[in-house]
This record gives structure tokens, sequence and C-alpha cells, in this order.
């Protein structure tokens, strides 16, 4: 299903894309930005991205309006279902019927590549803040895309590190198997052995729709492994994590690792369960002054009441950045070429409250301080969404992969 969200539907719920101008009768119609956001509205990524990304997506576009209410924005929002196909040929429609000029979100890498090809085809712009594949910016790499907020590289460097140094130096993997997943366990597999770790085996769950993980933690507790790395996302992980608790790994002495854990999944598990998890995330709500005001005008509309993740805070830095080049460099040019639009970005500094001062590098990542956290227990806890307790910044420079290493064909020498 698509969603549009055209001027009169903003105005209607008090979200004003553009300001309409009185204009002579004969006066061309004036152009404007539409924004695609391919999301997961009802599958296992919904609380990771969906109607978060959205409502993210619209913010950014009123906080435009208040200082370019001259330039028109829209927003349409479709459910890509999980699947890459579904997601193909709605951004293919987007694209050649519907005027829009960005497509963003993607909770799914494999649909993420894809969408990568096309719009480097057309010539359009893809921007990418729930897809997670390190790969987009390395052998998958291209022109016209960007990928913001995360990837498989960044969330786990930080947690792997801390564990091997903490004793967890044999680890077993349970994997989503698809892109994502096997891209998250070869990423975290790697810094285990780089730091002195030893990988001891590895078990691959069908997604989507697995919900019982018990034999999988079964090869998991029976490999004796110290650490069994996570290398999926959202309720798999979630299930995993209560599953190994009630089968009780933990008890025994192994520790569960989510390789990329969000702040929603710790609210979905409870910090009965989560409590002691380490987890790196870019962003986090009550991380200082700027992060507190744009989660708390967040949590007031959506109707759970949730505080925004790493890749729905992702979002509104992304539109934000993007809003901003269009202006810099007017509305037809920004609608011309994706391509364009890339090195636009580039030249305007990346700065905001969310993830600070971010780069955007010649393979597309834009990198950004990362922090390492602990889940609190139950007793710390000050209340609803107070979860987590900072261990350490990994500032941007440490916390994304050298650009050298990534395979890139646009930086290969």
């Amino acid at each position: 299903m698509t969603y549009t969200l055209g001027r009169r539907s903003l105005l209607a719920t008090g979200l004003a894309a553009g300001t309409s101008l009185a204009l002579p009768a004969r006066a061309a119609t004036p152009q404007i930005i539409r924004i695609g956001v391919l999301t997961d509205m009802a599958g296992a990524y919904a609380a990771n991205t969906g109607p978060g990304s959205v409502l993210a997506t619209q913010m950014g576009i009123e906080d435009f309006a208040k200082a370019h209410p001259d330039i028109k924005v829209e927003l349409v929002a479709a459910d890509m279902q999980l699947k890459p196909d579904v997601a193909l040929a709605i951004a293919g429609d987007w694209f050649d019927n519907k005027g829009v000029d960005v497509v963003m979100d993607l909770p799914l890498s494999s649909a993420a590549f894809a969408v990568g090809e096309m719009a480097k085809a057309k010539d359009k712009l893809a921007i990418y803040t729930g897809a997670a594949s390190a790969d987009i910016t390395g052998p998958r790499c291209g022109p016209n895309h960007l990928h913001w907020a995360y990837d498989t590289w960044s969330m786990p460097h930080g947690v792997v590190d801390a564990l091997v140094k903490e004793g967890g130096n044999t680890w077993f993997f349970l994997t989503a198997d698809y892109a994502f997943g096997h891209s998250l366990a070869n990423d975290s597999a790697s810094f285990v052995t780089a730091a002195g770790g030893k990988v001891l085996g590895e078990a691959t769950h069908p997604f989507p729709g697995t919900t019982d993980f018990s034999a999988y933690l079964i090869q998991a507790k029976a490999s004796g492994a110290k650490v069994i790395g996570l290398a999926n996302g959202g309720s798999d992980t979630q299930n995993c994590i209560k599953q190994a608790a009630e089968f009780g790994l933990m008890k025994g002495g192994q520790k569960v690792a989510g390789m990329l854990l969000l702040i929603n999944d710790v609210h979905g598990m409870g910090l009965q369960s989560a409590q002691g998890v380490l987890l790196s995330e870019p962003y986090y709500w009550n991380l200082n002054d700027g992060t507190r005001s744009f989660a708390k005008r967040f949590a007031a509309r959506m109707t759970t009441g949730a505080m925004p993740n790493s890749p729905q805070a992702g979002q509104y830095s992304a539109v934000t950045h993007y809003l901003k080049s269009v202006a810099s460099v007017g509305v037809d040019k920004a609608k011309s070429s994706g391509r364009g639009m890339i090195a636009a970005m580039r030249s305007v500094p990346v700065q905001d409250p969310i993830f600070g001062k971010s780069e955007i590098r010649a393979d597309g990542r834009v990198i950004h301080d990362m922090h390492l956290f602990e889940v609190k227990a139950p007793a710390q806890s000050t209340g609803p969404w107070d979860y987590y307790s900072l261990r350490r910044t990994i500032p941007m420079e440490e916390a994304f992969r050298p650009i050298a290493l990534g395979n890139c064909p646009m930086v290969r020498s």
C-alpha cells in the first residue's frame, strides 16, 4: 500500500510541507520536491523504521518549511513488505510516474542494492537509513546513493572489541539468512578474529517468519562459545534474547550479544531480560540537549509514545540535510540529477542535533561518532526509556570501516 502525504494531507494534520503563493494565471506550475519513504509498516522491522521513519520525515519537512516556505515538499510513503521485488516496483513507479526525487529508508539490504542500481540508471537519488549492510558503500557502492546512520561494520565493532577484551574470546553466531544477516555476521566475525578471539560456528535461520529459535540456540549452547552473537535484527533479536534467557544460557555463563540492537528492541524485551547487554548506536535520545529536544517532539506525536531509535533519528537527519542542500542549489537543479544532488550535499556542512558533525565520504558512507552503551538494570532506570549507560564515545574516524578497506569501485586507486 502506498500512502501519499501531499500538501492537503499535511495541512490537515498540521504538517505544512510548503506555502502556496498567489501566481499569475499563466505562470508555470512550481516544481515540487517529492520524498519517497519505502519502509516496513507491519513486518519484523516496523518498529525499527515504519511509522517512526515516516514521522521523522514529516518533522524534517515541517522544520524546513519554517525557513523555506517558498519551496514545496511532498511526502509519499509505502510498505515494501520486506520484499525486494515489491520495493523495486514501487521505486520504479515513483521515479517514472510520480515525480519522486529521492527514495529513502529501505529496511532490507537486498532491496537497497536493487534500488541503488535503479537510481544510478535513472540518475535519481537514494538515501538509506533503514538498510544496514556495509556492502552498500563497499562492493555495492554507487554514485547515486548514500548510507546514513549505521551499518553492519559500525554497530558491532565497539561491542565485539569490548567483549573480547573482557574475556569473551570464543563466539557462535545466529544469522538471518539474507544479505543483511550475512554481512553483519561476517563483519562481526572479522572483529572477533582481529581482537584475538575465535569463531566456533554459525547457525543460519530463515528470514522473515522465524519465531522459534530453540533449535539454533541449542546449537549455540552446545558449541561452548562464551558469546552468542545475534546477526539479525528487530523482533528476531528480541525473540532470540528472550528464548536464550528461558533456556538458561545466560545463567550458564554464556553471554548473548545483539550485533544490531536498538532501543525499541530493549523496550520490547524489558530491562529484566536485556540488562547488562552491550550495544553500539549512533543516537540515544537522552544523550544531550539536542537529542532530548528532538526525541520529546517525536514521542509526543507517536501514538505509542516511543522514543526515536537510530534509523528513525537518522531519517530526520538525512531529510534535513537533503532539503538544506535543495535550498542551496534550487529546486530545478535538485530535480535534474541525483548525482548532482550528492555533490551538493557534500558541499554543505553536515551538522545537526541528531549526530552532531558528520561527513559524507567519497564512497557514500556518512560518518559520525558512535557510542558504546550498556543496558541498565531495572533498579538503575529512572523511568520509561531510561535504558542506557554510556561506556564510551567512538570518534567517527574510528567508528566506521576505513574507506580503503571497503572495496568500493568508486574509490579504488
